[in-house]
């Protein structure tokens, strides 16, 4: 199975600040061996992730770059493998394709693949625009209360998005946990 991660609030800490170099990425515990476990169970991952702060001038793509390195680095340390990385550089008055709620990630995730659709992948974010981005793809969609997840949980609850289960977990290993799990998918699926 595919599984598309969003990174920031997700993979690693994410407190709304912009994270601008290696040095302030910090994954959050158990994400990693999460990615990892997912690996040895044969899933494929890929992530997207809007980075605005380059289109903002906080940090450029080298910068990008080496954070992504080190999460790379640490998840084969773990004995996992981060398939595909497509981000989103643009400020958002752009108006660009790629900006999550947008598909244009996902649909590079797609072509990367070769696969007709997404049908049947997982999208995991801690906000809403990660999960329209999914649902707007035909991938099935799960939210992690780390991040943005909380606030966005309650904004669920207030306006769902309609016609979707999300179910949710606290974080990308209770997300791993239950997926590799079969029942424990199942059932927080029934219980959405």
């Amino acid at each position: 199975m595919l599984i598309i991660l969003d990174r920031d609030g997700v993979i690693n800490q994410y407190d709304g600040s912009y994270i601008c170099s290696p040095d302030e990425w910090h994954p959050i515990p158990g994400s990693i061996e999460a990615v990892a476990r997912l690996c040895h169970a044969g899933h494929r991952i890929a992530i997207a992730t809007n980075q605005s702060g380059i289109g903002r001038g906080y940090y450029d793509v080298d910068a990008l770059d080496a954070m992504h390195d080190k999460l790379e680095g640490l998840v084969e340390a773990a004995g996992g493998c981060i398939d595909l990385i497509t981000y989103c550089p643009h400020h958002p008055d752009d108006y660009c394709r790629c900006r999550k709620p947008r598909i244009g990630l996902l649909e590079q995730i797609r072509a990367h693949y070769r696969l007709d659709s997404l049908k049947g992948a997982i999208m995991v974010g801690d906000s809403r625009k990660d999960l329209e981005a999914g649902v707007s793809t035909g991938c099935d969609v799960a939210l992690v209360r780390t991040g943005n997840g909380l606030d966005t949980e309650r904004h669920l609850a207030e306006r769902p998005i309609p016609r979707v289960q999300v179910p949710v977990f606290d974080n990308l290993r209770s997300f791993a946990d239950a997926l590799l799990s079969s029942e424990g998918w199942q059932k927080q699926i029934e219980s959405v």
